[in-house]
């Protein structure tokens, strides 16, 4: 995005109007180059009201991101935790394997307003507009090898769990292996990638995408049921606000992770499994099915289902995870 797009954008943020000639002004710019920054807005998939007489704004404020709130509400955590908010990057996780790379401190945060490039599971691409999502990256350092790492994306979502029920977000479920739901729809995705020695330590880039307020144009482009924390909730939460506690939470758990692995978690990722013992079908990497009913996961993470064949074990990045009644519709 363009420094004008984006400086008119900041502005808008306050969903108050604001004239063509005082954006102009306070831009000091002509007031034809801030209408071409609004139609680039609007080319983002960012609604703007425009009125005759009245100027431009929003349809709803937007809270944006601001290192200063997320450490006043980090409170005594705020040492944890490095922060890095920029405006626009292609993808927090990219960032963020660099900065780890270059020797960046476990704890380090690359949070952004948007992603050009947004990554997420099995290659596809991550959709939110300017200001409608949650979406960062953090880095953690395990003195471990990635292959005693198993099950730490259901660790993560057993975090964000914890922080979206203190958020008062009703109805909210895990959905395996690495995706948050409320009710048939994604709420929020998981992608955690590794680096380091086989036998340790490896530098986890844990990267989420929380949908808070989506756009019918956003929505548009998902591809797939989508919903957002206005819907869950009530209301659109304050991103600075739920930034900090998303990351309590995680440290939390990371910190207990590191120790102990995904054992002592997996009671409580099951309790918020979205299809505990309901029939589903597993879709596989080669195109074939397995049909079950899904009986929670084991202590490496890997989901368990009772086939006729048995009880089988399937890992994350193997498998697509619908309700059988879904997957009879493909």
């Amino acid at each position: 995005m363009k420094p004008l797009t984006a400086g008119v954008f900041t502005r808008l943020a306050d969903g108050e109007f604001h004239s063509g000639e005082a954006l102009a002004r306070n831009l000091e710019v002509s007031r034809a180059s801030v209408w071409n920054a609004v139609r680039d807005l609007e080319a983002t998939g960012i609604e703007v009201y425009k009125v005759h007489g009245r100027g431009y704004r929003l349809p709803h404020p937007v809270a944006l991101l601001d290192r200063a709130a997320v450490e006043r509400h980090l409170g005594t955590n705020v040492e944890r935790f490095a922060l890095d908010i920029r405006y626009e990057v292609n993808s927090t996780n990219t960032t963020l394997l660099e900065c780890a790379a270059a020797g960046a401190a476990g704890g380090t945060v690359v949070a952004t307003e948007w992603q050009k490039g947004g990554r997420g599971r099995l290659g596809r691409a991550w959709h939110a507009g300017v200001g409608e999502a949650l979406t960062f990256s953090l880095l953690w350092r395990f003195t471990r090898g990635a292959g005693a790492l198993s099950g730490l994306s259901l660790a993560v979502g057993v975090a964000l769990a914890r922080a979206l029920a203190a958020a008062d977000a009703i109805g909210v479920a895990l959905k395996w292996p690495n995706d948050i739901v409320h009710g048939d729809a994604k709420l929020a995705g998981i992608l955690t990638e590794l680096a380091g020695d086989a036998l340790g330590p490896t530098a986890a880039v844990i990267g989420i995408g929380l949908n808070v307020r989506l756009s019918e144009a956003t929505r548009a482009r998902i591809g797939q049921p989508a919903t957002d924390l206005v819907s869950a909730c009530g209301a659109a939460p304050d991103r600075n606000r739920l930034l900090a506690a998303v990351l309590v939470e995680l440290g939390r758990v990371l910190e207990a992770f590191a120790k102990e692995g995904f054992a002592p978690l997996r009671a409580e990722w099951q309790r918020c499994h979205a299809h505990q013992d309901q029939r589903v079908a597993l879709l596989l990497s080669d195109g074939t099915r397995q049909s079950g009913h899904a009986r929670g996961v084991a202590e490496d993470g890997s989901l368990l289902l009772e086939t006729r064949a048995g009880l089988k074990r399937f890992h994350s990045g193997e498998v697509s995870l619908r309700p059988a009644s879904a997957a009879k519709t493909k």
